[in-house]
């Protein structure tokens, strides 16, 4: 197909705003594997939950997905510390975290998976919102509400957990409590009730992030599948627990895969990104922006 700059603008832009929403489900992971190294592969179920959310209050009641996920942030951020209570009695106390843990994570994959198929079956369901289906246009570029709107609203979370990372004793404690634990009971901070926090605030991030799923895209309860290796690739090229790192490796990630479909075609493009995950891991195996 013959590539105009016009068509590459379009696509390098509509790549970026894709990143948006790349950093928005990677973010938790950032928390739970970089900072905390709880290899959560359930995560994007917890997300898919959040669509679902969202789309309950959306067909029922004609509630926004993004308002809706952010009323329901506490009741996923109250998931999360009892999912990390129920894992750290049972598995990391006990020095199981490794192979078992993986296994619990699985299993809670595996249940919410079903568990969505038994509610909503495998019908893809979609909502409704003033923003989904309008553009903006800036003279050959266009740029299409539902990337938008979600990008700008990920961004907004990112920039929250960064600050509140940097600015809270309980923030800078989470950075420090897998890292060195010892350490942080000198200050007289429990490694466990700073973990369970943290796994709360990485579970949290899914109520946002499914609602931004479900804007941009119909869901059904096996696309959760989709999004595991993009977001552990996602979290280590950025560099463990790095925020910025985290956007960085999102927003080329989008690039690439945007770029890849309108040249190449859609069926090229997760193997092309992946293929240049994996280069840049190669070169940089401590990611963009190392550990944070």
């Amino acid at each position: 197909m013959d590539v105009t700059l016009d068509l590459l603008g379009n696509a390098i832009l509509s790549g970026l705003l894709l990143g948006g929403f790349y950093a928005a489900v990677t973010i938790g992971i950032s928390i739970s594997f970089g900072m905390l190294d709880i290899v959560n592969i359930a995560h994007p179920a917890f997300i898919l939950l959040g669509s679902y959310t969202a789309y309950i209050a959306n067909s029922m009641f004609g509630f926004d997905p993004i308002l809706t996920s952010i009323v329901l942030l506490p009741a996923f951020y109250l998931l999360g510390m009892a999912i990390y209570t129920v894992y750290d009695l049972s598995f990391e106390r006990r020095g199981d975290a490794s192979i078992r843990g993986l296994a619990f994570f699985f299993g809670l994959l595996f249940i919410t998976e079903v568990t969505l198929i038994l509610v909503f079956g495998v019908d893809y369901r979609l909502v409704e919102a003033v923003y989904i289906g309008p553009s903006l246009h800036l003279g050959p570029l266009d740029l299409p509400l539902r990337l938008l709107v979600p990008a700008v609203v990920a961004l907004m979370l990112i920039a929250a957990l960064q600050v509140f990372m940097s600015q809270t004793f309980v923030g800078r404690a989470v950075k420090a409590v897998a890292q060195d634990p010892i350490a942080l009971r000198l200050m007289a901070a429990n490694p466990s009730r700073i973990k369970r926090i943290a796994f709360g605030l990485s579970i949290a991030t899914c109520s946002i992030a499914g609602a931004i799923l479900i804007i941009i895209q119909p869901v059904e309860p096996s696309i959760a599948r989709d999004y595991i290796g993009r977001v552990f690739a996602i979290c280590v090229m950025g560099g463990l627990g790095s925020f910025g790192g985290t956007i960085l490796a999102a927003m080329v990630l989008g690039v690439v895969e945007s770029l890849t479909t309108t040249i190449y075609g859609p069926s090229w493009s997760p193997a092309v990104a992946f293929g240049f995950l994996l280069l840049t891991l190669a070169v940089r195996p401590a990611g963009l922006f190392g550990r944070g």
